[in-house]
């Protein structure tokens, strides 16, 4: 395999890969970095940089290709194919506007929300139906939670906490 080596850096591209593989939170782009930032300065081949990093010598070189014709935005990973996601800009605010309101005063015939019911719902307004979990998540990105339903019983009578006192008090004979 050809040896690879990056000639020394710049001043920019120093600091540029140095804060990148200090503040990133992505640990894939930051041993990139690594990689890079081993080649320039130490001047190491690809196989002795794929023994500090972890990695294959084939993957050490990939990399240092990468950064030589593309920089840093090189390091970064493809845009892959994949579904669009469903949840859109549009179906979050929907869906954020929906759950700060009540349900009754959207005219449906319950008093709070659940997933299920939120699902049902944003189903026939925006016209997208997701998983239950995906909403959970999307709420939880978006900083609400809905709780579990506390279901009480109460009464409009005067005695009812006498009455269910003593209905709860076991009879001794």
């Amino acid at each position: 395999m050809k040896a690879i080596l990056i000639p020394p850096l710049r001043k920019a591209q120093q600091s540029e890969l140095d804060t990148l593989y200090r503040k990133t939170k992505d640990p894939r782009l930051r041993t990139r970095a690594q990689m890079v930032l081993l080649s320039a300065e130490r001047g190491l081949k690809a196989l002795e940089i794929a023994g500090i990093v972890r990695e294959s010598e084939d993957t050490v070189v990939r990399w240092l290709k990468r950064y030589q014709s593309e920089g840093v935005d090189g390091l970064k990973d493809a845009p892959r194919a994949g579904r669009q996601a469903k949840v859109t800009a549009a179906y979050r605010a929907a869906l954020v506007a929906a759950v700060r309101r009540r349900p009754r005063s959207l005219d449906l015939p319950f008093s709070i929300w659940t997933l299920q019911r939120l699902v049902d719902y944003l189903a026939e307004q925006p016209g997208i139906r997701i998983a239950l979990e995906t909403l959970r998540q999307t709420l939880k990105r978006e900083g609400i939670v809905l709780s579990r339903p506390q279901h009480k019983i109460s009464s409009p009578d005067p005695d009812y906490a006498v009455k269910k006192k003593r209905s709860k008090t076991p009879v001794i004979t």
